[in-house]
């Protein structure tokens, strides 16, 4: 049974994998026994960080910088990654980012922004890796959505939009690449408590008791809770599985939610 989930000889590419869920999901494939390739952008010293927290931990671990919206740098980047480290096995799409910006006042740049990291890029990104995927007949993709994969909330009209899209392309992939042994899967987080949540999550916060009285399990998840379903989807326990996403919400999308003087 554990040879299901056992993912020694593996190589996983994570993208935005410095810090926060990525980094959890990470940590999970790597513990399962997969080598870590970790993806950043934002300074080579928060990937050296990351990348020498994942060693410490054990791991097998790289870091590689590259824009995951640029398709130059990441081609050279895939290439340089399986020419130095070996051919990809499992992508896992995570990088993204948010505005929270009202509709009517929000800047297309900006729009146009969250689309291309939080779209275009999973698109861009699976295109390069896919292709050595396709040539040895084996592959798992792992795009991660976003409870706005299904639901709207002020101010985030941008990040819904994308998150929604990459549902679908998450469906499109899976019906195009199936033939060739490829499973392509999402995972929609819920709420985690992670160092960008910190500051809300106390009590008589009003997200905070918003997020606990929404969700059935009353709790903000860990972000240690994400890995199993990331090694689920990317070990041959879900060979026969394909084009869905994995909702790990604590249970939110499956209730109305209850009156506020509920216990």
């Amino acid at each position: 049974m554990n040879n299901l989930f056992n993912l020694t000889g593996k190589i996983a590419l994570i993208t935005g994998a410095t810090h926060g869920l990525g980094m959890a999901m990470a940590k999970g494939l790597g513990d399962a026994g997969a080598t870590l390739i970790i993806n950043g952008n934002s300074s080579q010293q928060k990937l050296d960080d990351a990348v020498a927290y994942y060693k410490n931990e054990g791991l097998n671990a790289f870091g590689y910088k590259f824009d995951v919206t640029s398709e130059e740098a990441v081609k050279q980047a895939i290439q340089k990654i399986e020419s130095e480290v070996g051919n990809i096995d499992i992508l896992v799409n995570n990088a993204g980012i948010i505005k929270r910006t009202p509709l009517e006042e929000m800047e297309v740049a900006d729009f146009e922004q969250v689309l291309k990291v939080d779209l275009v890029s999973p698109f861009i990104v699976s295109k390069h890796v896919v292709k050595g995927m396709i040539s040895r007949k084996n592959g798992k993709i792992i795009n991660i959505c976003s409870m706005m994969s299904e639901l709207g909330r002020n101010t985030v009209g941008a990040y819904a939009a994308a998150k929604g899209g990459l549902k679908m392309l998450t469906r499109n992939m899976a019906t195009e690449w199936a033939k060739h042994n490829i499973q392509v899967n999402g995972i929609g987080p819920g709420y985690f408590a992670t160092e960008q949540t910190k500051p809300i999550r106390v009590d008589g916060h009003p997200f905070n008791d918003f997020i606990v009285n929404r969700t059935p399990v009353g709790r903000w998840g860990e972000p240690s809770e994400l890995a199993g379903t990331a090694i689920y989807l990317a070990s041959n326990a879900s060979n026969f599985v394909n084009g869905h996403i994995v909702y790990v919400d604590g249970g939110i999308l499956a209730t109305i939610g209850k009156p506020a003087n509920e216990n």
